[in-house]
């Protein structure tokens, strides 16, 4: 990889490692867990940066690539991860710090957790204010099946939310 798409690569990082990060916290429990899927999606994102052609934005191609990565390493044995590209860390993002707004996100993560593969990506791309086109885009399915799809979610996550 030559030297400017190196810096070009690490600076797409930096500016999307929140949304990388929010992505780890979904398909995952555990802090380890989350660094290693961090890193796993970085090495995925590193494998095919290169192959970019542009035919759509780079944050609909960086998310297929995070979600695809998230499924599948869910699908693979501990031992088989990959921990080759240690390049990145996951990042403290520093915020002011809303307490009774962080409680209230951290049982929407905990309620979404619950879903499967499919319905954490679709919600995560809803959350990060992702249209339904681009949630199709992104995710393959159809724009009214993605409307379909996201009614659902939302009322599932209503329910469990109200059950606590």
């Amino acid at each position: 990889m030559m030297i400017n798409n190196k810096h070009e690569f690490i600076q797409m990082i930096k500016i999307n490692e929140g949304i990388i990060f929010k992505i780890t916290k979904v398909y995952t429990n555990q802090m380890e867990d989350q660094k290693d899927l961090y890193q796993e999606i970085v090495f995925q994102l590193w494998k095919s940066f290169e192959s970019f052609k542009g035919n759509a934005k780079r944050s609909t191609w960086l998310y297929r690539i995070a979600l695809n990565t998230s499924i599948t390493y869910l699908k693979k044995s501990k031992k088989n991860r990959s921990r080759a590209f240690t390049d990145f860390e996951i990042q403290n993002i520093k915020e002011e710090r809303d307490e009774a707004k962080e409680e209230r996100m951290e049982v929407l993560y905990t309620h979404i957790r619950k879903l499967n593969d499919i319905e954490k990506g679709i919600i995560l791309l809803y959350l990060e204010g992702k249209n339904y086109e681009e949630i199709a885009m992104i995710t393959g399915f159809s724009k009214t099946n993605v409307g379909t799809k996201l009614g659902r979610i939302k009322e599932r996550l209503r329910k469990l939310i109200l059950k606590v």
